[in-house]
């Protein structure tokens, strides 16, 4: 988890200030992201974001393009149920605090929700 950013920044200019795609290399890991991610990764040859496909009104997405779209979301959907299990906690709706602090939190409610979730 990465410290706090404004509310405004997006997930892709984020990712890249925090040099994700070289972190995720170096670890020799691989990530998958949604849409809001596409052109992260530009090395052709060795992609470690998968992102699914994104449709234009000039251009429909193909069966196998579709596809691959459901098989991406069915890999994010636990990610996405975490962080959604995340914003249940009662704390984060009312927090008052640094940035700084509110990070540390996070982490730490995230180590609790894992806990939670193991038994």
């Amino acid at each position: 988890m990465s410290g706090p950013r404004p509310g405004r920044t997006h997930d892709i200019i984020a990712a890249r200030h925090d040099h994700i795609v070289e972190h995720l290399k170096a670890a020799g890991l691989g990530a998958l992201a949604d849409l809001g991610f596409l052109g992260l990764d530009k090395d052709c040859n060795n992609h470690v974001v998968v992102t699914g496909y994104k449709a234009t009104r000039a251009r429909k997405l193909t069966t196998g393009q579709k596809t691959a779209n459901r098989i991406i979301a069915a890999g994010r959907a636990p990610v996405e149920h975490g962080f959604a299990h995340l914003k249940t906690w009662r704390i984060l709706t009312k927090l008052r605090t640094s940035p700084a602090r509110a990070t540390n939190l996070l982490r730490a409610l995230l180590v609790l929700t894992n806990l939670e979730l193991d038994r």
